[in-house]
């Protein structure tokens, strides 16, 4: 029934990307459309697909092994790293405020007043954004956008602060730290933050459809290269390998990895953020941990439900798709 509702939702929304389900009840690997039009080369099971802010995850998880290591704690004032650096944000903010977008910093992209992610690029060539270095004059000498742990509010400048934390304090690029201390240690062969004049084989282009039907890709609508707050690139294998890999334990400890994954914020009735990590609960059931990320060109969902034991990726090269194929993948799982 599962691949039924699949197929068919594909075919309504020509769906461009992979899925894959693996759980008791429900096993799919299926991929749709193409990594490269021009060339009409198709996506498989071992694509990569950007997963723009699905890569948060990362970010947190990376902070997290810093703090289990001493490095810092949860209660660390960003001040201290970045006072001269970030002359406007607020004493108070700490590590945990980062995480869980409740320090009321400015953002450089504010999903609450922009709606054209490109529009940032008219002014500031995309091309020169190859480190988190570069994000900094974006919103550094702006005010804060509410008080200090007032409000949930969605913020990619707090998880570039955080990626510069990483690198101040473990002496790695971030992208590098990522490489050796996630996905080495996860198994994710496949997976990287590329640039797209670099782009390995098997990589997708994301693509941007109008609708008189043409269409471009999405290399002059996004940094040249991602980062803390959003970039990676994935294949919807390695996905499923960093969730193992987190929920064993193998990245974290513990106590730390139940501190990733507690619910820190109440977003709406029933969704939560943790840390780096979306968190749907009914009542008191956590019925997913979840990550999402959307670009021009990207559209991307990736959890895990503990009641069924089931992990679910869609990842797609189109800027959207991905959450029509997870919720009618969900309508069969959470029955």
């Amino acid at each position: 029934m599962i691949n039924n509702n699949i197929s068919e939702i594909s075919r309504n929304i020509d769906f461009s990307g992979s899925i894959l389900i693996s759980g008791d009840a429900f096993q799919y690997d299926g991929s749709f459309g193409y990594a490269n039009r021009a060339e009409e080369l198709k996506n498989n099971s071992s694509t990569r697909f950007g997963i723009a802010s699905g890569s948060k995850l990362f970010t947190a998880i990376a902070t997290c092994q810093l703090a289990e290591k001493g490095l810092l704690s949860f209660n660390t004032r960003i001040k201290d790293f970045f006072g001269d650096e970030l002359p406007h944000i607020h004493e108070n903010i700490t590590i945990h405020h980062l995480l869980t977008h409740t320090s009321g910093i400015p953002d450089y992209f504010d999903e609450e007043v922009m709606d054209d992610f490109e529009e940032l690029w008219v002014q500031n060539p995309m091309y020169t954004f190859r480190e988190l270095k570069h994000f900094l004059p974006l919103f550094k000498n702006l005010p804060m956008k509410h008080s200090v742990g007032e409000r949930f509010h969605y913020n990619n400048a707090g998880y570039i602060v955080l990626g510069l934390l990483v690198e101040k304090i473990s002496n790695y690029n971030f992208t590098d730290y990522v490489q050796t201390f996630i996905l080495n240690k996860a198994n994710m062969t496949d997976s990287g933050f590329f640039s797209f004049d670099s782009l390995p084989m098997n990589t997708a282009y994301g693509y941007i459809d109008h609708k008189d039907g043409s269409w471009k890709t999405n290399i002059y609508s996004l940094p040249v290269k991602g980062g803390s707050d959003g970039g990676i690139y994935v294949t919807s294998k390695d996905m499923e390998k960093l969730w193992r890999a987190l929920l064993s334990f193998d990245l974290l400890n513990k106590d730390t990895t139940e501190k990733l994954l507690k619910p820190h914020i109440q977003v709406n009735d029933n969704s939560f953020y943790g840390y780096g990590v979306w968190i749907r609960k009914d009542q008191d059931d956590v019925v997913k941990y979840h990550v999402m990320g959307y670009d021009p060109g990207v559209s991307f969902h990736s959890g895990y439900y503990p009641n069924t034991s089931s992990f679910v990726t869609v990842c797609s090269n189109k800027s959207d798709g991905a959450f029509d194929i997870l919720k009618g993948i969900e309508e069969e799982l959470l029955k």
